[in-house]
């Protein structure tokens, strides 16, 4: 889980500068660039705000799956806590 949570880190970072490096690289004059930048960070705004409510809606059903004892967790994604030292 952690490594496909920092494999999906790294595309959207990935993503995002190369959004900005293309928009702000692009021959358009000032108003109009400040006019696309501003309509981009819109849009990556409204898409994170999407994967956010997505996500929360699949760790509440697993939350509910988890309260009933009926969890759907695999094995390797549930951790024993640590010993005291």
């Amino acid at each position: 889980m952690k490594k496909a949570f920092s494999f999906l880190l790294g595309v959207v970072s990935g993503a995002v500068i190369g959004a900005v490096a293309a928009i702000l690289l692009a021959p358009y004059p000032g108003s109009e660039l400040q006019a696309r930048v501003r309509t981009r960070i819109q849009e990556l705004i409204e898409e994170g705000r999407r994967a956010a409510a997505e996500r929360r809606s699949e760790l509440e059903v697993q939350l509910e799956s988890f309260k009933r004892g009926t969890s759907s967790a695999e094995p390797s994604t549930v951790r024993e806590p640590a010993p005291p030292q």
